[in-house]
């Protein structure tokens, strides 16, 4: 059925009108049975980076940016690649960015991305002693790192309760009625009012997956969906 409510402002956090046929929305039960649910899934590229021992915010930082516009399967390779040979700011910040493009060429805009991670690197060797704080603020004001990155660094890699809103968790969230808004930024701070503060981290791990193999952008499985009968398919048209 198509949405018919009226547009919103961005960001607004919206109850979505009733229907007879969907249970009252309950997100802790909801993201439960998603955490089982995905399971048997690859973890979301930083988070298995993590896994493997690359959990350092410089780490977790280098890898978000090789991420953007890049799927998984792409850059967590390349990350992994990258990451064994200069894990450090003084080793990245060693090589040149020609070096780094040459190891980097699978992901998208891998020149741009090089020159921001070289970049990256001599920042953080110079101006913070090789450590990066932990602050977003200061993560944000580094060329090519946004809201999205520096919140899920954070979260990983500091323990910040932050929420990161990539094109899945805006499409599922939005998708449920959770929440209503224009734009990933405008999802991010619907969230941030209603989202229980104990999934703020997990959220992304656990949608990203989701988004990926279930509640896809065009032909979502909706009819083995575990959260079908909460979900209120807003804006879903072919499903499978």
């Amino acid at each position: 059925m198509p949405d018919r409510r009226a547009p919103t402002k961005p960001g607004r956090v919206v109850e979505p009108p009733p229907r007879p046929d969907k249970k009252p929305f309950d997100i802790d039960e909801v993201l439960g049975r998603i955490r089982e649910a995905v399971r048997h899934f690859a973890d979301a590229a930083m988070f298995a980076l993590a896994a493997r021992g690359h959990d350092t915010l410089f780490e977790q930082l280098v890898a978000c940016i090789l991420s953007i516009r890049t799927r998984d399967e792409v850059s967590l390779p390349v990350s992994l690649a990258l990451l064994q040979r200069a894990s450090t700011p003084e080793a990245l910040a060693r090589m040149s960015p020609e070096d780094i493009d040459t190891l980097i060429q699978p992901v998208t805009f891998h020149e741009a991305k090089a020159w921001q991670l070289h970049a990256l690197a001599t920042r953080t060797r110079d101006e913070f002693g090789g450590a990066l704080p932990c602050d977003a603020r200061v993560l944000q004001s580094i060329k090519g790192v946004g809201p999205k990155c520096a919140h899920l660094a954070l979260g990983i890699a500091c323990g910040h309760e932050a929420i990161s809103v990539d094109i899945h968790v805006h499409r599922v969230t939005n998708r449920w009625g959770y929440v209503q808004a224009r734009t990933p930024e405008a999802t991010m701070e619907a969230l941030e009012a209603v989202l229980p503060r104990a999934w703020w981290v997990e959220l992304n791990r656990l949608l990203v997956p989701f988004g990926k193999h279930v509640c896809t952008g065009t032909r979502p499985k909706c009819s083995t969906c575990p959260v079908l009968s909460f979900c209120r398919q807003v804006g879903v048209r072919d499903a499978r």
